[in-house]
């Protein structure tokens, strides 16, 4: 049985990448991995007998000048790892997002020792101090090269000189330290992803695509007409949240549910307040069970990013409930919509497109609903985890 290290900044279900990594752990463990979690301290980590291994987190709070300081490195990770290693036989280090709160450190106690190491690449981190290569204007590569130092001439986070000044010196630092050097293996969710990646110098001899899955054997699909129009995801304006509101106001009679939370939160709920909004309803984060339900009951699904999204997880999980999708012609979202098969595409900011398909899907039923066949038929032949398995293992096999 080989061991695997699963490492990534907490140990809890926050957003895609993290529901990705638990279902890539339960996937390996079925097929006789062990799996070994490392992660930051965090009071909302599910319970792991391996926690006694786990760093303290960064305070992002209240920071203090230690909490600083260890965002950029992390001399405590440094130091867990390396006594969890002493202490277990790890034969692969499989990396998520781990920086923040483990940082660059924990790669020179994993070289030292020979363990190979893979890391999926949910975002453009490696190019981006900010992750996301996008600014309020839009898109933006200005990074690319190491110029880490444009992230702070653009206040890239959250418009802070501060906040991004320390992004830039973060990137510099685990740059130096390896994160880029010290990784045998890279996976990205989309072949867009690996293509802008390498654009943007990251190492094409040491990447390959790797989509997300989903096990759409556990969904209960619906196949009868839906009743509205569902966004589920982040409410960020790179996430077309506004471009999404501006058709809604074109259709009155096309109710639309919004689900999720984000920076645009209060910003929402007052513009729900307006007159001829009452269409729209907003029903806060959902996840589980509950998600499941509204993703069911809706004509169509809508994610029309205006960044670059790196696969798109909402398509899929949208497809395996049996519904159509409209998105954005953005990132790696064309490799997963079929475009007058399972879904339609339109440009991103194209809010006049937009609201022609979703009057389109709440007029023609049948078509949406065939439509939402065709989507859950492709998730179990193209997504399903038996595939991404063995793709996962190739990757394993290039590096073992």
């Amino acid at each position: 049985m080989n061991s695997i290290l699963s490492i990534s900044q907490i140990n809890f279900i926050r957003g895609g990448s993290d529901k990705y990594r638990f279902e890539l752990n339960k996937l390996l463990s079925d097929n006789d991995y062990e799996i070994i979690p490392f992660s930051a301290q965090h009071p909302d980590n599910q319970a792991s007998t391996w926690s006694r291994f786990f760093p303290q987190g960064v305070n992002f709070d209240d920071p203090s000048a230690a909490d600083l300081l260890r965002y950029i490195y992390s001399r405590p990770a440094a130091r867990a790892i390396d006594r969890l290693l002493q202490e277990n036989r790890i034969d692969l280090a499989h990396l998520h997002i781990y920086y923040g709160q483990l940082t660059a450190s924990i790669l020179a106690p994993l070289k030292r020792r020979g363990i190979p190491i893979v890391q999926t690449l949910h975002e453009f981190k490696l190019v981006c101090p900010t992750y996301g290569l996008v600014t309020a204007d839009g898109p933006c590569e200005a990074c690319a090269g190491r110029h880490f130092w444009r992230a702070v001439q653009n206040r890239c986070n959250r418009g802070s000189l501060a906040r991004s000044c320390l992004s830039a010196a973060e990137s510099y630092v685990s740059r130096w330290f390896g994160a880029r050097d010290k990784i045998d293996h890279f996976i990205t969710v989309s072949d867009f992803q690996r293509r802008k990646l390498i654009d943007l110098g990251a190492p094409a001899d040491r990447i390959s695509t790797v989509h997300n899955f989903i096990d759409a054997e556990l969904v209960q699909p619906n196949f009868e007409q839906g009743s509205y129009c569902l966004y589920f995801g982040r409410l960020e304006k790179s996430k077309g949240l506004w471009t999404l509101l501006r058709a809604a106001e074109q259709l009155p009679e096309v109710p639309l549910y919004i689900a999720g939370d984000g920076s645009e939160h209060e910003a929402l709920k007052q513009h729900l307040s307006k007159p001829g909004m009452e269409h729209v309803h907003y029903v806060g984060f959902k996840q589980g069970d509950e998600l499941s339900k509204l993703i069911r009951g809706s004509i169509c699904t809508i994610t029309v990013s205006e960044c670059y999204e790196t696969f798109g997880l909402a398509l899929i999980e949208s497809f395996a409930h049996g519904r159509p999708v409209v998105a954005s012609r953005m990132g790696g979202m064309p490799e997963v919509v079929t475009e007058g098969e399972d879904g339609f595409l339109i440009e991103a900011g194209d809010h006049q497109a937009l609201a022609e398909w979703m009057k389109w899907m709440s007029e023609h039923p049948s078509e949406a609903i065939e439509m939402g066949r065709k989507g859950r038929k492709k998730v179990i032949e193209q997504f399903s985890p038996q595939r991404h398995l063995a793709q996962i293992e190739a990757v394993y096999g290039k590096v073992l």
